[in-house]
């Protein structure tokens, strides 16, 4: 007896495919494999010399490690801050959730900006970061005259934000928080309270819920918040430049390193750190997606 092949209302996966394929194909694959045809016709001596020059391999630290670290530090507060904005109630809390999506809205020149303004030398908080130290001593000094003789070692003490890496490091934090509170935000609104009653009728501990109970049902979430983070961070360029200071060999970021071989008509060489780029960024997110994969089979598993 033949077999009726069952009709749909939408197109198959032929066809979907197809589409997907062309797409992706126009959009992504087409642009990307242009940034390796054009590298390829450097030598292979002179691809080399352009992407471990000092002053690129300077500029690989510093956005690679800038912006892991800051995937970091947004993984944790995002997650406290999500978890604040779903599990309590307090006043102003939608301008507060509100105020979340700010960095997806505000354009990275005018938040570069802002930040600077706000950590320079002279800024709002700039000027008492960097007289940290003589701030604590006089303070420590009208608390407890008898404490002055640690003035002279906390005078030295200054943090100095704008200008530096540290200033890098602020504007990726900024621009990749709402990723992480975002990606997290939807599973803790999915996620049953009466799970963590449960526990602690056991007699299950805060921290023994949260460990056991919580952060599996999160550790996904948390990855792909971390991902989209650190792919943020990676390629930000508008917000980094204002209050990186842009001193070669100090807080000079890979993006500003292809901007400028650009502008020099230097088109070889910025296609060449370009790739560089990419290939190390897809082998981060190829690494952190395939710990996500496994991630979720193990809590499947154990569910």
């Amino acid at each position: 007896m033949a077999q009726v092949r069952a009709h749909r209302v939408l197109p198959g996966f032929g066809l979907s495919m197809g589409y997907t394929v062309a797409y992706l194909s126009l959009v992504v694959l087409i642009p990307l494999s242009a940034v390796f045809i054009r590298s390829a016709s450097l030598s292979p001596d002179a691809l080399w010399a352009a992407v471990t020059s000092p002053r690129v391999m300077a500029s690989y630290r510093l956005s690679f490690g800038a912006s892991l670290l800051a995937a970091a530090i947004n993984t944790v507060f995002g997650f406290l801050l999500a978890w604040s904005l779903v599990r309590y109630r307090f006043p102003a809390k939608r301008i507060v959730d509100a105020l979340v999506d700010l960095p997806f809205a505000l354009p990275t020149a005018v938040a570069g900006i802002a930040l600077t303004a706000l950590y320079a030398r002279n800024g709002w908080l700039g000027q008492y970061l960097e007289n940290l130290g003589s701030k604590l001593a006089a303070a420590l000094v009208y608390l407890y005259p008898g404490g002055a003789w640690l003035g002279p070692y906390l005078e030295p003490l200054s943090i100095k934000v704008a200008f530096t890496p540290l200033g890098v490091l602020v504007a990726l934090v900024f621009i990749g928080l709402p990723f992480v509170v975002r990606t997290v935000q939807p599973v803790l609104d999915d996620l049953d309270t009466e799970l963590e009653e449960t526990a602690a009728s056991l007699g299950a501990r805060r921290w023994q819920t949260m460990r056991r109970v919580v952060l599996p049902t999160l550790i996904p979430a948390l990855l792909t918040g971390f991902a989209l983070a650190f792919a943020r961070a990676v390629g930000e360029y508008g917000s980094v430049i204002f209050i990186a200071g842009n001193l070669p060999m100090v807080s000079e970021i890979t993006p500003l390193i292809i901007i400028t071989k650009l502008e020099q008509y230097d088109y070889v060489g910025a296609t060449a750190v370009a790739a560089v780029m990419l290939v190390v960024s897809f082998v981060l997110l190829f690494t952190i997606n395939g710990l996500q994969s496994w991630t979720d089979r193990r809590v499947a598993k154990v569910g």
